[in-house]
Parts: C-alpha cells; sequence; structure tokens
C-alpha cells in the first residue's frame, strides 16, 4: 500500500512535522513537508500527491483554509490533526471536505492505520455483485450507476469524493434501511473500532448538499436511511 505513495504534511511545528514525516518514510510513504498553509497550498499545486495530512492550526492559511482551497480543484484524500480536538476543529475541518482526522498526538501504528483506509477508500474499485442484479439504481431523481461509479441528479452529474461515493454505495445497497453510525464507520471508513461518529454526520451533511437533503432520513438515536 505504501509503495509510490506520496504524502504531502503540512505541519507548522518543526519537531512534530520531522517526527511524522520520519514515521512516514519508515512505512515506505515518501513525503513533502511544509511549515504553512500557503507553502502547502504551493507543493499541492505542484502536483504529485496522493494524500495530504493537513495541521489545523497554521500560519498564513490555516489547515481548514488550505482544505477548502484543495477541495476547489481535488478529490485528494485529506488527513486532518487537530492539537485539541475539539468541536470546531473537527466540524470545520470536515465541512471543508476532509476525510477524516486524529487528534494530536498520535501514535504511529494509529496514523497509519488511517493513512492506508484513506488510501484504499480512494483506489476501490466496485468488486460485489450489483445491487438486485442491477447496476443502476434509481431513488427518484437521483440514478446510481455502480458499474461506472457515477451518481447524477436530474441527468446531471454530481462530483463525489471517495468517502462520499462510498458512503452513498453503502446506502443504495441497503435502500429503507437504517443504517447505524458506527455500521456505516466500519463499512465505509474502515473502522476496525469505535470511532467518532462526526465524522459520518458531517459527510452525510455535505453527501445532502450534492444529492439532495430529502434523499437521506434521519432516524433519531439510530443512524440514518436511503429513501427510496
Amino acid at each position: 500500500m505504501s509503495e509510490s505513495v506520496n504524502v504531502l504534511l503540512v505541519e507548522d511545528d518543526a519537531v512534530i512535522r520531522r517526527a511524522v514525516g520520519l514515521m512516514l518514510e519508515r512505512y515506505g510513504y515518501t513525503v513533502a513537508s511544509a511549515d504553512d498553509g500557503l507553502a502547502g497550498l504551493e507543493l499541492f499545486r505542484a502536483g504529485g500527491h496522493d494524500l495530504l495530512l493537513l495541521d489545523v492550526m497554521l500560519p498564513g492559511l490555516d489547515g481548514i483554509g488550505l482544505c477548502r482551497r484543495v477541495r476547489e480543484t481535488s478529490l485528494v484524500p485529506i488527513l486532518m490533526m487537530s492539537a485539541r480536538g475539539d468541536s470546531l476543529d473537527v466540524v470545520g475541518g470536515l465541512e471543508a471536505g476532509a476525510d477524516d482526522y486524529v487528534v494530536k498526538p498520535v501514535e504511529s501504528p494509529v496514523l497509519v492505520a488511517r493513512i492506508r483506509a484513506l488510501l484504499r477508500r480512494a483506489t476501490f474499485t466496485r468488486a460485489e455483485p450489483a445491487v438486485d442484479g442491477q447496476s443502476v439504481l434509481t431513488f427518484g431523481d437521483l440514478t446510481l450507476d455502480t458499474d461506472g461509479l457515477e451518481a447524477r441528479v436530474a441527468g446531471e452529474p454530481v462530483v463525489l469524493t471517495p468517502t462520499e461515493l462510498r458512503l452513498l454505495l453503502e446506502f443504495a445497497a441497503h435502500p429503507g434501511m437504517v443504517l447505524e453510525r458506527q455500521t456505516l464507520l466500519r463499512n465505509v471508513w474502515d473502522y476496525g473500532w469505535d470511532g467518532d461518529s462526526r465524522v459520518v454526520d458531517l459527510c452525510v451533511q455535505r453527501l445532502r448538499k450534492k444529492i439532495g437533503a430529502e434523499r437521506i432520513e434521519t432516524v433519531r438515536g439510530f443512524g440514518y436511511k436511503l429513501v427510496r
């Protein structure tokens, strides 16, 4: 998984930047680093990065702003790092388009596991059989091609990040069925442990904006379901 994978690390703390960079290189990743958001944006625009690892608190352009700028042109996997892990950092990063987040300090195996999960989501091809034997599913004005991995609303293509696409495919495989947040964390985010359900909530929120708020229903105290 780590072979030929280029990670862009943007972290203003020199000690943390060096420690994380060396750790990722020991796992076989190629790491480019920057110490502020604007420098990170320039490196990103130079191209060639498979995953971005962004600190929230950065000088010049903070991590949330950098994430938004990246999402204007790219679906590259983004993992945010927060020193506090408070709601503002987490919600801000996920709303900006990040796929996941970790709280610093983070243990090496945990960080690498999250990176590997992100890369798997970004490079997957559909290996499951088509839902109910069909490759094109229709839910109102939403159509989903499970072979071509494309979604359309009222005939217009919808641009989804790999995580949003996996989430939609999971809902489409179980239309009308309530899916609990922890189930979605396991099946979509590839968590082998209990995770922060805010990751699910914010991704659902982003997906609703793209396919229609009424298409995914909240079942309070349980989770979400795709409306048939």
